[in-house]
């Protein structure tokens, strides 16, 4: 199946009711990184330098070579910086993500995460990229850092973060098992995501509203900066109620002096407002859970033909063509709601011959017609008629609507076709008389207007 695997419409213009606990109006989740000893470096077995997130804007990778600027950049965070932040936040719901080589080398640091009851994630076996990795290797990567993680902190991470992510990892995170996964930047809010054959929640993060971009060219370049566009995404956030806030806050760059003061300031700024719940990621995914299940309905854009014909083939009155054409487009998520199927079925209708079309509008029947009085109408259009009391008219109403009939047909060549479902019995009459007026053109699409509208009302049902 030609197939589209990005979904860009998520929840739409109406995202779901979070329901926090306590009515709280945001969700604010704080991520410390923790990667100092896991980075690229010759004495963990790599081919050079680091080159990323530190003070050294735009740093380049030092093949064969050990550099020694980074590294005690990356030590800061693990002596210092950590320490800082974890002054601010012990008692706070905080989430780790921590590389698990890192981990490793930091029992000290690992003691104090434990002690305050921060969420472990694995943040990877190694602070490195994983782009041009293969799949295989990517895979053992993934495993050993669930075996060294739980080794190191003595239970298995809860959630998975790559960071430095292939094509492949949310599909790899979604093999090993994890509770949640982070590898996106999608939402304010966590969403089911089909991953194979299943439903995988995922807990998107933020490279907005994270530090990395003290070590970005026109990211932040003050702790001032920073404050500001936290309060300001939490002002919006807040305003809008039921969303995420993700805050990503890295040792050596959040854990500087006069950075970390920016963040304090950040944290009594939000805890000085009412209806603020501070959660964990693991916190966050379970409530989600709890509140907004797995949808495990089966999705459009994944049936096979025989049964999108099957299920989408009358939506279009005694067109199955419609709905076979349908399924042969480029389909994807977008297309697993009420909107996106009617938009695939409605290009076919459009992109078909005028004859196709007639054919389609020549399939309706008449409104409390022969087929209606024989109990011959498909479920939907008897359920349509009914919706207005077509199926229950008295001998003078039937009369005049087979008048009506009789000489719309006589004039255009097909039956009068109108959402009834927005009309009540007399505006059906009195459209009658309207477009009576029109000439066969005008009339033609105005139809095929109205036929359009008609499957609308019928996929928001199915859908």
């Amino acid at each position: 199946m030609n197939r589209y695997p990005r979904d860009m419409t998520g929840y739409g213009a109406t995202p779901p009711e979070a329901n926090w606990p306590g009515g709280a109006r945001i969700a604010v989740q704080i991520v410390v990184n923790y990667e100092e000893g896991g980075e690229n470096n010759l004495l963990h077995g790599d081919p050079a330098s680091e080159a990323f997130l530190s003070e050294i804007v735009g740093a380049a990778a030092w093949p064969g070579q050990r550099h020694w600027n980074m590294e005690t950049i990356y030590e800061y965070g693990a002596r210092a910086g950590f320490w800082r932040l974890h002054r601010a936040l012990s008692d706070l719901p905080v989430t780790v993500f921590g590389v698990a080589t890192a981990l490793a080398r930091s029992p000290d640091q690992v003691a104090a995460m434990k002690a305050s009851g921060w969420d472990m994630a694995t943040h990877g076996l190694k602070w490195i990229e994983h782009k041009d990795m293969s799949e295989d290797e990517e895979r053992a990567h993934i495993k050993e850092a669930v075996r060294l993680h739980t080794e190191v902190v003595g239970i298995p991470p809860s959630g998975f973060y790559q960071g430095r992510a292939s094509m492949n990892t949310l599909r790899l995170g979604a093999e090993a098992g994890f509770d949640w996964l982070a590898d996106s930047y999608a939402d304010d809010l966590p969403y089911w995501q089909r991953i194979g054959r299943s439903d995988h929640l995922v807990v998107p993060y933020t490279l907005d509203c994270n530090d990395m971009r003290f070590a970005t060219p026109q990211g932040f370049n003050a702790g001032a900066q920073f404050l500001d566009y936290l309060k300001a995404t939490f002002d919006c956030l807040y305003r809008e109620g039921g969303r995420m806030m993700s805050i990503g806050l890295h040792c050596r760059l959040a854990g500087r002096p006069g950075r970390a003061e920016a963040l304090r300031e950040f944290i009594a700024y939000a805890q000085g407002h009412a209806d603020v719940w501070f959660a964990s990621r693991s916190d966050i995914a379970d409530h989600w859970r709890r509140h907004h299940p797995a949808p495990g309905v089966p999705r459009p854009s994944q049936m096979d033909e025989a049964t999108f014909v099957d299920q989408f083939g009358g939506v279009f009155e005694h067109s199955p063509w419609i709905a076979a054409r349908a399924h042969a487009l480029e389909l994807g998520a977008a297309h697993d709601t009420a909107t996106g199927v009617h938009n695939a079925l409605c290009r076919m209708f459009r992109s078909a011959s005028e004859d196709e079309r007639l054919g389609v509008l020549t399939a309706h029947p008449d409104l409390a017609g022969k087929l209606a009085a024989a109990k011959r109408l498909t479920a939907h259009s008897a359920a349509e008629q009914a919706s207005v009391g077509l199926d229950a008219l008295t001998d003078a109403e039937r009369e005049t609507f087979e008048k009506a009939n009789a000489a719309y047909v006589d004039k255009f060549g097909f039956p009068f076709i109108i959402a009834v479902r927005d009309n009540t019995k007399d505006d059906i009459l009195r459209a009658f008389e309207t477009r009576l007026q029109n000439d066969r053109d005008a009339e033609f699409a105005t139809a095929c207007g109205q036929v359009e509208r008609i499957a609308e009302l019928r996929l928001r049902d199915m859908l």
